[in-house]
């Protein structure tokens, strides 16, 4: 095994850590997100709704805090998405607003 070939090995297990979600389509996430969540968001925060992610004292801290919200609005508004939908809607958010790594 030559030098290069020892290094890219050793860095594997930083690039499969750097996505919190790493089965999430984020391009699925979007048209999800843009559905369902946009006018809900838009009465809480107003504007666009994007405001609610970007507040100061916005609540969503960490990866599995994002998942947790998505799949609690989920149930509140009855939007009937499977677990891997909510990862799609989380890897979005994450891309867009979070920067979660």
């Amino acid at each position: 095994m030559n030098r290069t070939s020892l290094l890219l090995l050793l860095l594997l297990p930083l690039t499969a850590t750097a996505d919190p979600f790493p089965k999430g389509d984020a391009a699925a996430g979007k048209k999800l997100h843009d559905a369902k969540c946009i006018a809900c968001h838009q009465r809480l925060a107003g504007g666009n709704g994007s405001d609610i992610y970007t507040r100061i004292d916005r609540k969503i801290q960490t990866p599995k805090a994002l998942l947790q919200r998505i799949a609690a609005c989920n149930a509140q508004v009855n939007a009937g998405w499977f677990p891997e939908e909510e990862e799609h809607a989380a890897a979005y958010l994450n891309r867009q607003y979070y920067k979660f790594k």
